[in-house]
């Protein structure tokens, strides 16, 4: 095994590998333990084990690695509450931790949401799935690859 200098040890060779294979506008996504990552994965995605991971660690180590889209109104995007859910006035934590973490990576604009069949349908498209360990509900994010800015 090579050991890389700075490399946070989160991240495994294979999820290190997948966000450096990303070209601008592909997606990645942390998907909690509730995501259909497997079934989903059969489409296309790269599946990549983080087990015992939270999102929010994750997070906090791939922003400081990924250049996210600017040009887009919004490079993060999440699976948004079903309206049950929502009725009830559930609250989502994680999205607290995403909206500190994000900005960090040039994110400064509000999560995308995306209604939960949607997630899963732009999920196809994703160049990996990165499946977590995350209990927490509706703790899926997508991730957008931007470009780097001439000098």
């Amino acid at each position: 095994m090579v050991v890389l200098k700075g490399v946070p040890p989160l991240l495994s060779r294979e999820l290190l590998y997948a966000l450096a294979r990303m070209g601008p506008g592909d997606e990645t996504i942390l998907a909690d333990a509730n995501f259909r990552t497997s079934s989903l994965c059969q489409c296309g995605p790269t599946e990549i084990c983080a087990d015992g991971l939270g999102i929010p660690h994750l997070l906090e180590v791939v922003v400081k690695l990924l250049l996210l889209d600017s040009y887009m109104e919004s490079p993060a995007a999440i699976m948004e509450l079903v309206p049950s859910n929502r009725t009830r006035g559930l609250q989502i934590p994680l999205w607290r931790h995403y909206k500190y973490h994000l900005p960090q990576a040039g994110c400064t604009n509000s999560l995308e949401k995306f209604e939960r069949f949607a997630f899963y349908e732009r999920s196809k498209k994703a160049v990996a799935v990165v499946a977590t360990r995350e209990m927490a509900l509706c703790g899926n994010v997508n991730l957008k690859k931007g470009v780097l800015a001439p000098d």
